[in-house]
């Protein structure tokens, strides 16, 4: 039994189209049943229509509320059957009653090592705290931005002479790894979320570190 989920998008859908092709392996547990996004013009559409996966627009700015726009969203997930949802690039915040509505049912994806560098512009916001890893996280969402238990890692060396254009690149690419990883393990049920905390079965044990700079 295929885990049924929505991407939800704003942008360019990049991770959304890591997603579909992880999904379209036989093997892989979960199916997306639906792309919404609540712009039109949002080029992520195209991987949906381009995969044969209904793709829905929803914009917020024809609701007066951000009550009215969450009942619409909420209003279409449960009519396609969706059970999970996940979030990629989905540039709207939800109200509190949606939250608590989807509660440990929507994975996100972040540009960060939460829970350093939450919002907007995470990279830059790395660059100029000189850390020496970024990265990225796949975590349940909750109310507060760019909160919740954490599902999944992965660390991204910040390089010398690195912008942040740079910085995203590399980060996007770990990004397009560790969220196929953390939706296999939410769909197989080897996720069990515990207070704030997320408790994985049967996971492997990394074999390495990372050092920045690197040992000699």
């Amino acid at each position: 039994m295929h885990m049924q989920t929505a991407v939800l998008i704003s942008g360019r859908g990049s991770n959304l189209a890591t997603l579909i092709d992880a999904c379209n392996s036989p093997d892989f547990p979960a199916e997306i049943i639906c792309v919404i996004s609540n712009r039109e013009n949002a080029p992520g559409l195209a991987f949906a229509e381009s995969a044969g996966i209904a793709a829905v627009v929803i914009p917020h700015t024809a609701y007066s509320n951000r009550e009215a726009f969450d009942a619409a969203i909420n209003k279409e997930l449960v009519s396609r059957g969706a059970e999970l949802i996940c979030l990629a690039g989905f540039m709207r915040l939800f109200t509190a009653k949606f939250m608590k509505q989807w509660q440990d049912r929507i994975l996100n994806v972040h540009p960060a090592l939460l829970p350093s560098f939450k919002g907007l512009n995470a990279q830059q916001q790395a660059l100029d705290a000189g850390v020496r890893i970024a990265g990225c996280t796949v975590h349940f969402s909750r109310y507060d931005t760019d909160s919740g238990p954490i599902v999944a890692q992965a660390a991204v060396p910040v390089l010398p002479n690195d912008n942040a254009a740079m910085l995203s690149e590399r980060i996007l690419k770990a990004e397009h790894r560790i969220y196929p990883l953390a939706l296999r393990l939410v769909a197989e049920g080897r996720v069990r979320v515990v207070g704030d905390q997320v408790i994985t079965d049967e996971a492997a044990e990394p074999s390495h570190a990372l050092f920045n700079p690197p040992q000699r």
